[in-house]
């Protein structure tokens, strides 16, 4: 059945903008989670007045629109579950400005996230935030799900670095928020309300972020433990004598023993944890707390600690921690991938907990991840040809999901609600709560145009 609103939607814009074939489509219906459904056009706008354009026309005609950024997200957010058109930003990759004095940089939202941390990186600034896949993630994604990373603990999630924003809204009047100063207090925090909002608010065409100081000096610990709960037991430790280290990342046995299989033994030190430390500031103080933070990691049970002072050395420690997910997938299992966050006084608990559910669901559980701010990737791994074990699987999250909401945690981090988080939306937010994302969404997008199908 041909549908009507194709070829006017076309000669809106010159030919290479909207695109029908299947290739396109198909390569456009999902993310790196297992939910995929067909769009029936792919936009690529090159600017803002096209973004609108293309709003406009989809408001006035009630036509589902879906934005992408580079499609790595793991939870189906950027799935057009009501089919429609998905809006491409692909094509929208500048870096406009890039200003040490003022601190600030500006871009358009197909930027990669790890380009524009190197430009910075190359005028002496850094841009924190450091998703998993910033070799591959836009920075418009990264807003749109308020992506973190390692770095988190010390420097602050995407929303603390957006100082501004050009949003479209639904009926694509285009708007700017919050603007290019450390401080504005002028109104309603609007840029709050658009990161994270998962692309249901409004479409971003433009991102004014913070950048601050690089510093000149970094160091990184590697240390191995007997078990993950003495893992998590040290980052309390390292809390309490006063460190608040860059990143500290924490990794348990059956990601470990992937590791090993994947990479070989040689790569990987003994033991059944595995916890990173990183450090950075001035070069003379950074000296000085690797020898602390070595001494207290040994107080602290470790079996075996490896110390790494210069970029070369760090980056090879860091080699093996962005190996972990790799290795999980090479066990031919299934990666059910959750990016829970709990308090950091829940830590030593979500061990434990983890350890009981393998037990009563006979299910694999690896779980690695930012334990300086409790925000672990717990994956269940399952080989879902066997009969039972995806019911099993699905048994394990629930409990998982009702017992991280229940310690007062969320059951995503990062990654954002999307599809796969679906389930547990009304267990994670009051009554109350959801009408309130309801009554903003209304709003916003009165005809609920904006990413429909998705938590509000």
């Amino acid at each position: 059945m041909a549908i009507s609103w194709l070829r006017p939607l076309a000669a809106l814009f010159p030919k290479s903008v909207v695109a029908t074939d299947a290739d396109t489509l198909q390569a456009h219906a999902g993310d790196a989670w297992f939910a995929s459904t067909l769009p029936q056009a792919v936009v690529f706008p090159r600017n803002a007045h096209e973004v609108s354009t293309l709003l406009r026309f989809a408001n006035n005609r009630r036509i589902p629109v879906t934005a992408r950024g580079a499609g790595r997200g793991y939870v189906g957010g950027c799935v057009p579950k009501k089919h429609g058109i998905v809006v491409s930003f692909a094509r929208m990759n500048r870096i406009l400005e890039i200003n040490p004095v003022d601190g600030v940089g500006v871009v358009e939202p197909g930027v990669i996230t790890g380009e524009f941390q190197a430009q910075a990186r190359r005028l002496g600034l850094l841009y924190p935030p450091d998703p998993a896949s910033l070799k591959e993630c836009s920075l418009g994604g990264n807003v749109a799900t308020n992506a973190g990373g390692p770095r988190c603990l010390k420097y602050g999630v995407t929303r603390n670095y957006v100082l501004g924003l050009q949003v479209a809204l639904a009926d694509g009047t285009l708007v700017r928020v919050g603007g290019r100063t450390q401080k504005n207090k002028s109104g309603f925090d609007l840029v709050g309300i658009f990161v994270g909002a998962e692309g249901l608010l409004g479409l971003v065409t433009e991102i004014t972020l913070r950048l601050i100081p690089a510093p000149p000096a970094r160091a990184a610990l590697a240390a191995s433990f007997a078990q993950a709960s003495q893992a998590a037991a040290c980052v309390q430790h390292l809390f309490r004598e006063g460190f608040l280290p860059s990143a500290l990342e924490l990794a348990d046995r059956f990601t470990l023993d992937a590791a090993r299989r994947h990479l070989g033994p040689g790569r990987i030190p003994k033991g059944n944890s595995h916890l990173l430390v990183e450090i950075d500031g001035q070069p003379a103080s950074v000296r000085s707390e690797v020898r602390i933070l070595a001494g207290l990691l040994q107080s602290g049970g470790a079996l075996e600690i490896t110390t790494a002072t210069t970029e070369a050395a760090c980056e090879s420690l860091w080699g093996l921690r962005r190996e972990f997910s790799a290795s999980l997938k090479a066990t031919g299992l299934t990666k059910l991938n959750e990016d829970i966050c709990v308090p950091r006084t829940r830590l030593i608990d979500l061990f434990r907990f983890t350890e009981r559910l393998q037990k009563k669901y006979r299910v694999e559980i690896a779980s690695f991840g930012h334990a300086g701010d409790g925000n672990i990737h717990v994956n269940i791994m399952a080989d879902l040809t066997k009969a039972g074990v995806r019911k099993r699987a699905d048994r394990a999250l629930d409990e998982l999901f009702r017992q991280i909401i229940a310690w007062g945690g969320a059951i995503t981090g990062e990654h954002g609600i999307g599809l796969a988080k679906l389930p547990w939306w009304p267990q994670a937010a009051s009554p109350e709560l959801r009408r309130l994302h309801g009554l903003v969404k209304k709003a916003l997008d009165p005809r609920h145009i904006l990413n429909p199908g998705k938590f509000v």
